[in-house]
């Protein structure tokens, strides 16, 4: 289907949800009316998604998932709100200049030395009075970030990525070639600070291909984001120019194992999953950075898409293919890979995935070579919002996927096929999708 045009017959009318047979449609809670931005990635812990937007977060009740509803939404504008959530602390990301740390702050220039980005830490023990208590600034913001908990759960660190440095930005010079890393106390999260500022990249990195969209190629300035593996003290980058496997096992002192880079096909590398076994690692290359049409013919299926590789004995990356929804999109809809995560399904490499417009698929990737859509739900063009909407992140979650849609809100949907439905009886206490737990001593299997 890849090489098929798409007829304008074949793109849904807007709004118009199309879906597989296997995938049921079980709810959508719209986006609360404070939160006037569009909605970012998602946490979960116990009973409760946390969902980002631009203008703060909301938490949602998802204990009976068919009646998921707004507990609380807390109003604290500063993009993009990539968040998680630790214990009874969650963490949003910040890498929009503000002329404060506080929740009343307006946009300043990061000229202006006085200017605030980076992270901020709020207590969510009441879930309907959520408390902002600590803000930590970070070089260049905070874009993403990824919690690495220490094995005695006394200290979580925070890695933070961010990148766009500007000489004339006092706090975010060139060269970028580092994360921060910032150590949270979790019994004392107001003395949370940075402790180290590691550069990744001391032979700075891929220099990139100059070019306008499609064929420009990033440079390599910090890291876009990273998934961590702590039980296996590992950690993946996805750096714009590249992508890297890190020894995490010493938390405060990251070290770069190896390097992989695509000159070919791959843009911007975005995101990083690993599967279960940590054998293989998917990146994925947000061409056009999620504001771009290239879910159709003229870009194909090697551009903006997953690429699968192989860590073999010897800790380096080999490439065995790549993966792009087979439904060309309308040339209003932003479609590109972005957020998912794994389904736990024991000896299978299943993973959902959001595709902003291009909707949510479900892929089978245990043959990297000839990975399967196995499943997908989308809606046709967001007419009001051409080319600014749809899905940024889609999470399995103790027996649901969970979209977050840009203007319309929380999608719950439900996976019924045998392939997948082992994964019903494994259940997490936690799941923020860029600190991978492995599933194999989780839950029981029906």
């Amino acid at each position: 289907m890849a090489g098929l045009p798409a007829h304008a017959a074949d793109i849904p009318a807007p709004g118009e949800i199309v879906k597989s047979p296997n995938i049921t449609h079980v709810t959508t809670v719209p986006k609360p009316e404070a939160l006037a931005d569009i909605n970012t990635d998602m946490a979960f812990q116990g009973d409760y998604a946390y969902v980002g937007n631009y203008y703060g977060f909301s938490i949602y009740d998802i204990k009976n998932p068919k009646k998921t509803k707004v507990v609380s939404s807390v109003v604290c504008p500063g993009g993009q709100m990539d968040i998680s959530v630790y214990g009874d602390l969650v963490f949003g990301s910040v890498d929009s200049s503000r002329n404060d740390d506080s929740c009343n702050s307006t946009g300043q220039s990061a000229a202006v030395k006085e200017s605030w980005e980076g992270m901020r830490i709020f207590d969510v023990r009441d879930k309907r009075n959520p408390r902002y208590i600590k803000s930590v600034e970070t070089n260049c913001g905070s874009h993403t970030h990824t919690l690495v908990p220490d094995r005695k759960g006394k200290n979580v660190y925070i890695y933070v990525s961010s990148y766009g440095p500007n000489d004339a930005f006092p706090d975010c010079k060139t060269p970028h070639d580092l994360i921060s890393i910032i150590k949270v106390p979790v019994k004392d999260p107001g003395s949370a600070t940075v402790i180290a500022t590691p550069n990744l990249f001391p032979d700075g990195g891929f220099p990139g291909v100059p070019g306008a969209y499609p064929n420009g190629k990033s440079a390599t300035t910090g890291c876009h984001d990273i998934t961590a593996y702590p039980e296996k003290g590992i950690a993946a980058g996805a750096c714009m120019g590249e992508g890297i496997l890190m020894d995490i096992s010493d938390p405060e002192n990251p070290r770069v194992t190896a390097t992989v880079r695509d000159e070919v096909n791959f843009a911007f590398w975005h995101s990083a999953t690993f599967n279960n076994d940590a054998s293989r690692v998917i990146f994925t290359d947000e061409l056009g950075g999620g504001t771009r049409a290239t879910c159709n013919e003229a870009i194909g299926p090697n551009r903006g898409a997953n690429a699968y590789y192989d860590i073999g004995a010897d800790g380096q990356m080999t490439f065995r293919g790549y993966f792009k929804i087979p439904r060309h999109q309308d040339a209003t809809e932003n479609c590109v890979a972005h957020n998912g995560s794994l389904i736990p399904v024991k000896g299978k490499d299943i993973m959902v995935q959001a595709w902003y417009q291009g909707g949510i698929s479900v892929v089978d990737f245990t043959d990297p070579g000839n990975a399967q859509e196995i499943a997908f739900f989308e809606r046709g063009p967001d007419a009001p919002n051409p080319l600014s909407g749809g899905h940024w992140s889609a999470y399995y979650y103790n027996g649901h996927i969970y979209g977050s849609d840009f203007n319309l809100g929380l999608d719950v949907l439900k996976l019924n096929d045998p392939r997948t439905n082992k994964a019903n009886g494994v259940k997490f206490d936690i799941l923020n999708a860029q600190t991978q737990e492995s599933y194999r001593d989780h839950g029981h299997k029906h």
